[in-house]
C-alpha cells in the first residue's frame, strides 16, 4: 500500500521502503518517516550573518546543522555533496535533540544564541527540526531556519510558533525557472508570506545570468515583497558556477549593484552579497 507524504507540494506517495524525491523521507511499515532524523552531516558555530540573517541578533553567533536531502534539485547548488545525497554516500553522526540543544546551551558563553537549521534543506527533516525546536524554545534558544520554502502551509504552519527567524530562498520570481529546479513560485510565496506574519524573515536570491537576473523581474519581486513588508530585507547574492552550471559564468558584480539599487526602490532593507 502507498503511503503519501505530506510535507511538500510533490506529495510523494511511496510504498514500503521506498524513499521520496528529497531521499530523506521514506515510507517505513506504513508510515512516512523522517529518514535522516538526527543524522547530521555538519555542525558548525556560524557568525548569525552567514546564513544570511543581518537584522536578527546581529554580532551574535548560533550553532548551524545540516543532514542529507533536498526536495528540489538547482543545478547550482553550493552544497550538492549533501543536499542530493541519499545518506548512504556521506559519513554522518547521530545527535538527538537532547544532546544538540544541550551543546547550544553550553556554547551561550561563547555567545550562541540558539540553534540554525541550514547546509541542506532542513525541512525535509521536518520532524527533527520540529523536535529541537520545541527543546529549545523551553531552554530560552533561538531557532533559525534556512530554507527553500518549498513546504506545505500545514507543517509550516506547525513549526513557526517555536521559529525565531528565517531565511528564505525565492530563487526567482518566475515559475519557468522554480520548475526547472523541482518547485513552484506560489508555494514559495505562501512560506513567506506565513513566515512574515509569525517570525523575522529575510529573503535571499541568488542572481544567475540569463535566468533570474533581469531588471524587470527584480522590481516584481522586490515589489511582491514589499507588499507584505517594506522592511522584510533581501540579501542579492552573486553567483558562482557550482554543481551541474560550472559552464555558466560568474555573475557580474556591477549586475548586483544594479539590482539592488532597483529592488531599493520598493524595500527599505537590501543587501549585496559575495561581492
Amino acid at each position: 500500500m502507498k503511503i503519501e507524504c505530506g510535507i511538500c507540494p510533490h506529495h510523494c506517495k511511496l510504498s514500503e521502503g521506498q524513499t521520496g524525491r528529497c531521499r530523506a523521507r521514506m515510507n517505513k511499515d506504513g508510515k512516512i518517516i523522517c529518514k535522516n532524523y538526527g543524522e547530521l552531516t555538519s555542525i558548525a558555530l556560524d557568525p548569525i550573518e552567514k546564513k544570511p540573517l543581518y537584522r536578527f541578533y546581529p554580532g551574535s553567533r548560533v550553532l548551524s546543522i545540516g543532514s542529507y536531502g533536498c526536495n528540489m534539485r538547482c543545478l547550482f547548488c553550493q552544497n550538492s555533496d549533501i543536499s542530493m545525497s541519499d545518506g548512504n554516500d556521506i559519513y554522518t553522526e547521530k545527535v538527538m535533540p537532547e544532546e544538540i540543544v544541550k551543546k547550544a546551551v553550553e556554547l551561550i558563553t561563547l555567545g550562541n544564541i540558539g540553534i540554525a537549521y541550514t547546509y541542506n534543506e532542513p525541512l525535509v527533516g521536518f520532524e527533527y527540526v520540529l523536535d529541537c525546536a520545541k527543546l529549545a524554545k523551553e531552554k530560552g534558544l533561538e531557532n533559525v531556519v534556512v530554507t527553500n520554502g518549498y513546504i506545505c502551509s500545514e507543517p509550516m504552519k506547525e513549526l513557526l510558533p517555536y521559529i525565531g527567524a528565517m531565511n528564505i530562498d525565492l530563487k526567482a520570481f518566475n515559475d519557468n525557472f522554480y520548475r526547472k529546479m523541482g518547485g513552484d513560485l506560489e508555494t514559495v510565496k505562501n512560506s513567506i508570506m506565513l513566515a512574515s506574519k509569525q517570525c523575522h524573515l529575510e529573503v535571499t536570491t541568488l542572481i544567475i545570468p540569463n535566468e533570474n537576473d533581469s531588471e524587470e523581474e527584480m522590481e516584481k519581486l522586490s515589489g511582491w515583497l514589499s507588499s507584505l513588508n517594506p522592511e522584510i530585507p533581501l540579501h542579492i547574492s552573486r553567483f558562482f558556477p557550482r554543481y551541474r552550471m560550472t559552464d555558466t559564468s560568474a555573475t557580474p558584480v556591477n549586475k548586483i549593484y544594479r539590482l539592488v539599487e532597483i529592488a531599493r526602490k520598493n524595500l527599505r532593507y537590501v543587501y549585496p552579497g559575495n561581492c
